[in-house]
């Protein structure tokens, strides 16, 4: 039912971590975007029902990437909604025209994604409609990430501190989905989207042995797999990722026709496939070393 979605902003807790009984690989799994606890208040201001809310979700990401404790190493989830607050942004990437009052001077205004309507806190979902019904205050928006975005990358700063502390080095996989078909906003608008979109920024955030380790066990089970198109790589794996200090970051960006039925944000009979293939991935990184990844 819709009303399990909503949930008291002062009660919830913003993320969680899902915990090996002992890491014993230096890679940590992050879910951004697969958060369903949803302001009662949000929702209730929006002009936008909440189906049309979840349209900006990464749904089930986190349940597809869930054996990685099993396999030793931590998950961590956002369990705020994408289309409240964005993790995977500059933390005051914002949108001047959203607000009825004067945005600080270090707020960058200016950058792709906030013109495209999808910044630190997004004008638009997904399908290109608009979320708020009027302008808010900067005050909010502080408050948003005061209490979300900054406790989840104070969490996953921790996380890859602690597994660089102890290894000596880290791998961040940064877990994702995408609408199998470009959207209206997307340079590949209408066009249907690889099977799998691995981005490590244009080898900038994590080195080739990495990337195509991931590659391959994809391949090898039939996915057709892309590089940086139509994505890259969002501020995760830009900040968290410098291969050349020990320190790689790889986003995994997963078609959502394979296992969701996109119109009713339901599992599809691809569900039980895709868990059993991505936890083939979680199986192979579960084997690296630092030895993989310090520089020569």
């Amino acid at each position: 039912m819709v009303k399990q979605f909503i949930t008291d902003p002062v009660n919830a807790d913003p993320l969680e971590i899902l915990s090996p009984e002992q890491q014993t690989a230096p890679v940590i799994f992050a879910s951004p975007h697969s958060g369903t606890d949803y302001p009662a208040d949000f929702v209730n201001n929006s002009p936008l029902d909440l189906p049309s809310l979840r349209k900006s979700e990464d749904s089930f990401v986190d349940e597809l990437f869930s054996a990685a404790p099993d396999h030793g190493m931590p998950l961590l989830r956002a369990l705020f909604p994408r289309s409240y607050i964005d993790p995977n942004r500059e933390p005051f990437e914002l949108d001047p025209g959203m607000f009825s009052d004067d945005l600080p001077d270090y707020a960058n205004t200016q950058s792709s994604r906030v013109h495209a309507g999808l910044g630190t806190i997004a004008r638009l979902v997904s399908s290109g409609q608009e979320i708020y019904g009027k302008k808010m205050r900067f005050a909010e928006a502080a408050d948003r990430i005061n209490a979300n975005y900054r406790p989840y990358h104070r969490e996953l700063r921790d996380l890859l501190d602690q597994t660089r502390e102890e290894f000596g080095c880290y791998l961040l996989i940064d877990c994702h989905s995408m609408p199998s078909v470009g959207g209206p906003y997307d340079p590949d608008a209408g066009r249907r989207r690889a099977d799998i979109v691995l981005g490590d920024c244009f080898a900038s955030a994590c080195n080739e042995a990495v990337i195509s380790t991931v590659e391959t066990v994809f391949t090898a089970r039939g996915y057709q797999v892309s590089r940086n198109k139509p994505f890259a790589g969002g501020f995760t794996t830009r900040h968290y990722g410098h291969p050349q200090q020990g320190r790689h970051a790889l986003q995994i960006e997963i078609n959502r026709a394979l296992y969701m039925d996109e119109a009713t944000i339901q599992h599809n009979d691809g569900m039980a496939k895709m868990t059993s293939d991505i936890t083939a991935v979680i199986e192979t990184l579960a084997g690296i070393e630092c030895a993989d990844l310090l520089p020569v």
